[in-house]
């Protein structure tokens, strides 16, 4: 679908990020002073490639996420609950900048991905609230409420289809990843 501006709109933006990668430690869960719950982690992603001579160059990138309960949703909870250091995950979100003065009176800065969506793309066989697949990959079994879109804060969330829909139905039938 082509989009045109027309006169008086205000234009669009976006600011999206989607990740597949795995945890590098357990999740952090913490509450707030509010008694909001807030989950953070770190997401390894990898690409490779041959180098000019032909030798296997990986670099790893690392992401950190930070995963919001909000009125609508548990998904703190559910990262709490059910991720674990080494699990693939499917996450969605936006970058965030954030910037702050440290005891020492220094800026600091940081760069996160605000978590909206989740997909648990490894699971655990025979844990509890899995169900394992024949392949020997297992996904996470949740209640259908907490499934699949997460909400954060006013505007958090998206409208109309974005492509995640489909992915998300392929996932959540019983076919094979490719990944």
């Amino acid at each position: 679908m082509l989009l045109q501006a027309q006169e008086g709109n205000v234009s669009r933006s976006l600011n999206k990020v989607t990740l597949i990668g795995n945890l590098g430690a357990d999740p952090e869960v913490r509450s707030t002073t509010g008694a909001n719950r807030v989950a953070t982690f770190s997401l390894a992603t990898s690409r490779s490639w041959s180098g000019a001579g032909g030798e296997k160059q990986e670099k790893t990138e690392w992401h950190r996420c930070v995963v919001w309960n909000s009125k609508v949703s548990t998904l703190a909870d559910i990262v709490e609950r059910y991720l674990k250091k080494g699990d693939k995950v499917y996450v969605e979100g936006r970058i965030e900048y954030r910037q702050w003065q440290d005891k020492e009176n220094q800026t600091r800065y940081t760069t996160e991905i605000n978590v909206r969506e989740l997909i648990m793309l490894s699971g655990k066989s025979g844990g509890e609230g899995f169900d394992s697949e024949s392949s020997g990959a297992s996904r996470a079994r949740m209640p259908a409420g907490d499934r699949v879109r997460a909400t954060t804060g006013a505007g958090g969330a998206s409208g109309g289809s974005d492509g995640f829909e489909e992915f998300k139905d392929s996932v959540e039938e019983e076919d094979d990843l490719p990944f």
